[in-house]
């Protein structure tokens, strides 16, 4: 069974500038620090997201727990790609047959945005059939993401608003 999660967040940064920096890996690694980081695949190294092509496999990413203890992995591919606005990744993961991921960023104002991740998910096989398994699934994406929101409005502020 699919499971969806989406959350928002406004920012005091221009969509431009949010684009470029959700299109680097380290960028991502600092909204998922202190608890996980990506490694980076070999496709990937010295590239942003916005320059591989679109429907591609870009190679294996390891989810590091702290840092440094592997605990999932992605097969990333980005299905779509819409610079500066939106991207979206259709993956596979250890513990997910289907991960999709996209995020969009929208100009709101005089040098903010409004960013939002949509995240959709089917759990592997013995985990979807685990008591209680999708909704601890989409707990633990919901807590993910509103940290990731959370890093974001800590690095770029909330938008002013009159």
């Amino acid at each position: 069974m699919e499971v969806v999660v989406t959350r928002s967040v406004a920012l005091a940064i221009p969509a431009e500038t949010m684009w470029r920096a959700a299109c680097r890996l380290d960028d991502v690694n600092q909204e998922l620090a202190p608890w996980l980081r990506m490694t980076t695949p070999q496709a990937m190294r010295g590239r942003s997201i916005d320059e591989l092509p679109p429907g591609a496999p870009v190679g294996r990413s390891w989810l590091l727990l702290g840092r440094l203890i592997p605990v999932d992995f992605d097969d990333l591919c980005l299905a779509e790609i819409e610079p500066p606005r939106r991207f979206l990744e259709r993956s596979r993961m250890g513990s997910m047959s289907r991960w999709e991921h996209e995020r969009t960023i929208e100009a709101d104002g005089e040098g903010s945005c409004l960013l939002t991740d949509r995240l959709a998910f089917v759990l592997r096989s013995p985990l979807s059939f685990v008591p209680g398994g999708q909704g601890l699934a989409r707990r633990v994406v919901e807590l993910l993401f509103r940290h990731r929101h959370r890093r974001l409005l800590e690095r770029y502020g909330s938008p002013k608003r009159r």
